[in-house]
């Protein structure tokens, strides 16, 4: 702060100003600030915003007083492009809305012309002040001669400084005594797929289907993108690949994790590396890196994105193993480490060393995300963040978007919160979250508050499942917990993605008590029929293809800042409004968290999002199509055989 006035408590700052915080184009940023000064003047205040690059013009963004006991101040701001922005808060005070105040409040306790004469004259000299600063000074002057005229009757002379002209000329050239300014914070704006989309996650290998024998072949790019329709059709914006790398065959884990692999074991795609090479290449079975760009192609031709997995570990048959050994941590017995959660082993997986030639491998590593921007793939999904160096990160991602701006890192990290947020901090656009293990009625209103106040850093991606999570719901809920888990992850965040299989209810574990898929993907290939499975009823397609269309026709599910629960009176029933400032969209959404029988409950609170405070409504529920009268306490019944979820918007005034 640098003045008389106290600002502080400003917002969105993230770790003081060490970090941006975030925002992508387009969307309504609240800046917050505590402002106040001693005595009983009045104050004013304003954003100072200013976009990318050196030829950027501020913008002065007028604040409110939006809470008047707590001196909370608020503005909104949007940025137009991608970049990094900058803003700081002006606060100054603002002597003609003081004596506007005064004069209002001492004329309205009736005091005459000859005690208000000091006022008048402080009124007139302000005016002239406001005139010799206003390209158009004609108001002021007029209503300064005029308070200066004697001979009137109060009222008349008043008038003029009184008036809507004087009002509009203050208002664009306020005038400012005690100027303070806070300090300069700064705010990266994204493209809006930062924010919001709809994940979609495939083995490539997997997409080969079964020989005349009915054993799985391994598929390739192209068989991949012959799938993508189907993907497409389904409303996902983004199709995400685990590693399509080589695989290394030291230590090949089998079929189920198994310790040994057999002749025909395909191997982890995370073992990434061996003699046809690393990480800049593509697995052979899976074709050419120019069918890897085809691919990319295709996918974009159908309006998809193609994330691409960052697996920065190896197998014991990665080139860099042979030529550089110092990238890795040597053993006393001179073997190299590999990687350890005891008492898990992971034979098959050397991690990286960070600490032995730090320019080397930071350098290299930053050559392999710049190699696959260079084929198209402008987002990552970045395995196990939170085992390298936070400052590598930091490093890594903004050396790209100091080039690439467009490009968009997920953060796979299922660890201690505050090393989640810690990563979403330095710079990941988007961060894996605790919603899969979030299934009760508080713990789920609590963690969607809980992520609406952190979005000026940390964006959440709720994937419903992974090929390393099967949560016990799915294992046990039946295809109704299927279809409730994807209703909330679609409508509680504004970016939400499944995994393959999800669709088709694939719920065995390999043993329970463990979240691991029977049969796992990870080690074996897996094709599946969706055909089949949709042409016997036995899909959940249907019901991601619609919410996925309900997320593209309504704003209100694309952002995150905007959620409100209302009451229900029974814990069965979920209930919230998700409302977006920009365009006052709002769809309110009631879900059931029971998958095998009806609840029914009573929903309470008008939303205001809707215009219900003085009416009922009637709105549309997009799940089924009907409509449904609406008022501040109306009966809800839910019954997972038809749908688990009501999705209302405002249809029309009843």
């Amino acid at each position: 702060m640098s003045g008389r006035l106290a600002v502080s408590e400003i917002s969105p700052v993230v770790s003081g100003g060490c970090h941006p915080a975030k925002a992508v184009v387009g969307e309504h940023v609240p800046v917050t600030a505590t402002i106040w000064r001693e005595g009983h003047e009045s104050l004013a205040a304003a954003v100072v915003w200013s976009g990318p690059g050196p030829d950027a013009r501020p913008v002065t963004v007028p604040m409110t007083l939006a809470d008047e006991g707590l001196d909370r101040w608020r503005a909104t701001v949007v940025p137009d492009r991608p970049g990094m922005w900058s803003y700081r808060v002006d606060a100054w005070g603002d002597p003609w809305a003081t004596w506007l105040h005064t004069i209002r409040a001492k004329t309205g306790a009736g005091l005459r012309a000859a005690a208000l004469a000091n006022d008048l004259a402080t009124g007139a000299a302000l005016l002239d002040r406001l005139a010799a600063q206003a390209a158009e000074p004609a108001a002021a002057r007029a209503a300064a001669a005029r308070l200066r005229r004697a001979d009137l009757p109060l009222d008349r002379r008043l008038a003029p400084a009184l008036g809507e002209d004087v009002a509009a000329l203050a208002a664009r050239h306020p005038l400012r005594e005690l100027l303070t300014r806070g300090p300069v914070h700064r705010v990266f704006a994204d493209r809006t797929r930062a924010l919001h989309g709809a994940w979609y996650e495939l083995f490539p290998r997997s997409t080969g289907g079964r020989d005349d024998r009915g054993r799985p072949r391994h598929g390739t790019f192209a068989t991949a993108a012959a799938d993508l329709p189907r993907i497409a059709a389904m409303g996902f914006d983004v199709v995400y690949l685990p590693p399509v790398h080589p695989i290394g065959t030291t230590h090949r884990k089998g079929r189920d994790n198994a310790l040994t692999a057999g002749p025909d074991d395909v191997g982890s795609p995370w073992a990434v590396g061996s003699a046809e090479g690393g990480h800049d290449a593509v697995h052979p079975a899976l074709g050419t890196a120019e069918d890897f760009r085809g691919f990319v192609a295709a996918a974009r031709g159908l309006g998809l994105e193609v994330a691409l997995d960052l697996a920065f570990q190896c197998s014991p048959d990665h080139p860099w193993v042979r030529e550089h050994p110092e990238w890795f941590t040597a053993r006393p017995d001179g073997t190299i480490a590999y990687a350890e959660n005891p008492p898990k082993r992971y034979q098959d997986i050397y991690p990286l060393n960070f600490d032995n030639d730090r320019e080397g491998l930071y350098a290299e590593l930053l050559r392999i995300v710049l190699h696959w921007v260079d084929q198209g793939v402008l987002i990552f999904r970045v395995d196990n963040p939170h085992t390298k160096p936070l400052a590598f990160w930091q490093y890594l991602i903004w050396r790209v978007k100091e080039t690439h701006p467009d490009v968009l890192f997920l953060a796979e990290a299922f660890t201690r919160p505050a090393v989640l947020k810690d990563l979403a901090r330095v710079g990941f656009t988007q961060s894996y979250t605790y919603f899969t293990w979030r299934t009760g009625k508080q713990e789920l209103t609590d963690y969607a508050r809980e992520l609406a106040a952190e979005a000026d850093f940390l964006r959440p991606n709720f994937f419903v499942n992974t090929p390393d999570i099967l949560p016990a719901g799915l294992q046990h809920g039946g295809p109704g917990m299927f279809a409730l888990r994807a209703a909330l992850a679609a409508t509680l965040s504004p970016t939400w993605g499944v995994y393959s299989g999800f669709e088709l209810y694939e719920h065995l574990p390999v043993r329970q008590g463990t979240e691991e898929y029977l049969s796992s993907e990870k080690y074996e290939l897996r094709p599946r029929d969706h055909a089949a499975a949709e042409a016997a009823g036995r899909s959940l397609a249907p019901w991601l293809t619609l919410l996925n269309r309900v997320r593209r026709a309504h704003p209100a599910l694309r952002q995150l800042r905007r959620i409100d629960f209302l009451d229900v009176d029974n814990d069965a029933l979920l209930a919230y409004v998700k409302t977006d400032p920009a365009t006052g969209d709002a769809v309110l959404c009631v879900v059931t968290l029971n998958p095998f029988g009806a609840e029914e409950g009573t929903v309470r609170g008008a939303p205001a999002a809707f215009g219900a405070a003085d009416r009922p409504l009637v709105l549309r529920d997009e799940a089924t199509g009907e409509l449904v009268p609406w008022d501040g306490a109306t009966r809800v019944r839910i019954d997972p055989a038809r749908a688990v979820a009501r999705l209302l918007t405002k249809e029309l005034p009843r």
